[in-house]
């Protein structure tokens, strides 16, 4: 009987992290949106260096940070988060390597938007948290979706840093990228077939949902005008 637990823990990896990178990826894009072109470029080379970065680098700046026997470590362990060799590392690793891809889209689509509409809601009364979540947010609607898709897709299919912050343990730390890769060490051809199809199956469904959401969104719009 095929273990299921490396993609429990490789969707709850990829669910919490996106959630995360949802939230902190608008955030910054919205921030940097609005800042001077010198102050956007700098922090854009901040925010997307784990994008052009090795994935093994990004687990080695991890380790340096998080390690059981580093400051921030052993603070995280006192109040009972241990990220080295368990699931929530997991999570950091793919939060890490999936931010810039949310906050580069988010920016795109926060920076085409027309101000025009947060103005007249303005002058309506509007609270600026309403015109965000109501008005800027729904005009941005596709940048954000597409960059929450490409996010998830990362963390779920996320090896380099994964694999060098939380390793292989089965049963507690496996996710399905490390799993192929212990399959293939001891030349179990089959498993790691069934887990490279398995992923590529959940990989099309989300990209069949947001096809589908889109064209949902192209006909409301139509029938709006």
């Amino acid at each position: 009987m095929i273990d299921l637990f490396p993609l429990w823990n490789s969707l709850r990896i990829a669910a919490v992290s996106s959630v995360i990178v949802f939230f902190t990826g608008i955030f910054a894009a919205y921030k940097a949106a609005r800042m001077p072109r010198l102050l956007k470029g700098i922090l854009d080379v901040i925010l997307t260096l784990p994008l052009v970065l090795p994935p093994t680098v990004c687990g080695w700046v991890l380790l340096r940070l998080f390690g059981n026997r580093r400051p921030v470590g052993q603070l995280l362990t006192q109040i009972g988060i241990r990220l080295v060799m368990n699931w929530p590392g997991g999570v950091a690793a793919a939060v890490v390597v999936a931010f810039p891809l949310m906050y580069r889209t988010a920016r795109g689509a926060f920076e085409s938007f027309d101000e025009n509409l947060a103005w007249a809601g303005q002058t309506l009364g509007l609270s600026n948290t309403w015109i965000f979540w109501r008005i800027r947010m729904r005009a941005c609607r596709q940048g954000i979706l597409a960059g929450t898709v490409l996010a998830f897709a990362r963390a779920l299919g996320e090896y380099g840093a994964t694999s060098m912050l939380i390793g292989y343990t089965p049963g507690r730390t496996a996710t399905v990228s490390t799993t192929v890769y212990q399959l293939w060490r001891t030349n179990d051809e089959s498993g790691a077939l069934f887990w490279v199809a398995v992923n590529l199956a959940i990989s099309a469904v989300v990209l069949l949902a947001v096809n589908l959401l889109e064209k949902r969104n192209r006909r409301q719009e139509w029938h709006l005008k």
